[in-house]
């Protein structure tokens, strides 16, 4: 009596876990269906389908692009792991299937860039979305925790000179979420290290980061700031414009660390989590050093 007691007692929890395991695929499913629909209509739509080719843009907008990838592969498979995290399946197992998602996405975009006549299959991509899931798993396989973090931050670039202001809405888009996506001026990313995990018997507070930033301004074309219509004619020039790197020291806060008995709480913290908030910040430009009271 006693065995069969134990017998019905596990098998609602393993039912239990098989109905949390659904959910989550559906919900992969869901969200990814949706952020396809959301990529189609505007990066695929106003481009012509070709035969598959390959493409080598890794000189192109000054590896700002690249860092992006490395930056979605890693937040998606953070996500994914996460989600993976309440169903009740082995750690390991998880680490994998979420960590791997990241760049199993990516490659699917990937796929439809080879067919774009706009864009193309990039190594250079493919070795970013690499990168961005392996630095999750690799951190918590040997840390059990994401010691080194990547975000990103975000300010809508404007111009005095409107035809800058034009160009910009005719390459990066109009919208705050088209510019977002594809305005590589203004974006940051940023590897942010929570210093409390190197130094666990210190009184450094437990949310207390430090990040590291990169971005790039002066970019109005993927190579150069020149553009030709299709009968080689000049529509653009301004090569005048440098095209510079820019590097950024800066604190940050682990949200996640922030300690709080609600659950809700807990998942807005660690979503935000992906998201660098503005703060004062060392630059480096051009060899130049300079103090930012707030930096995006």
């Amino acid at each position: 009596f006693a065995q069969d007691d134990s017998t019905n007692f596990q098998k609602p929890k393993s039912e239990h876990n098989n109905r949390k395991i659904k959910s989550v695929a559906a919900i992969h499913i869901g969200l990814y269906g949706g952020s396809m629909i959301g990529l189609y209509n505007s990066w695929y739509k106003n481009y012509d389908q070709t035969q598959f080719h390959v493409f080598n843009d890794d000189a192109e907008w000054m590896q700002m692009d690249k860092i992006g990838h490395l930056y979605s592969a890693y937040t998606m498979s953070r996500m994914s792991m996460e989600l993976w995290k309440n169903t009740g399946i082995n750690r390991k197992k998880r680490i994998w299937i979420g960590g791997l998602t990241g760049a199993a996405y990516q490659t699917i975009i990937e796929t439809l860039d080879g067919f774009s006549s706009q864009w193309g299959w990039s190594w250079g991509d493919v070795g970013a979305n690499v990168l961005g899931s392996a630095a999750l798993i690799s951190q918590e396989l040997i840390w059990k925790e994401q010691r080194f973090q990547v975000k990103t931050s975000f300010h809508k670039k404007s111009y005095e000179d409107e035809n800058l202001n034009q160009r910009s809405d005719l390459i990066f888009g109009k919208s705050l979420a088209e510019r977002c996506l594809k305005d590589y001026n203004g974006q940051t990313y940023w590897i942010s290290t929570n210093v409390h995990s190197f130094f666990p018997k210190s009184r450094i507070p437990e949310w207390f980061n430090i990040a590291l930033g990169t971005g790039a301004e002066g970019m109005f074309g993927a190579r150069e700031n020149r553009a030709k219509d299709p009968a080689g004619n000049i529509i653009f020039d301004r090569t005048d414009i440098a095209r510079v790197r820019q590097w950024y020291l800066a604190p940050d806060i682990d949200l996640t660390k922030i300690k709080t008995k609600s659950k809700t709480l807990k998942t807005v913290f660690f979503v935000l989590n992906s998201l660098k908030f503005p703060t004062p910040a060392l630059e480096l430009t051009d060899g130049k050093l300079k103090w930012n009271w707030i930096s995006f």
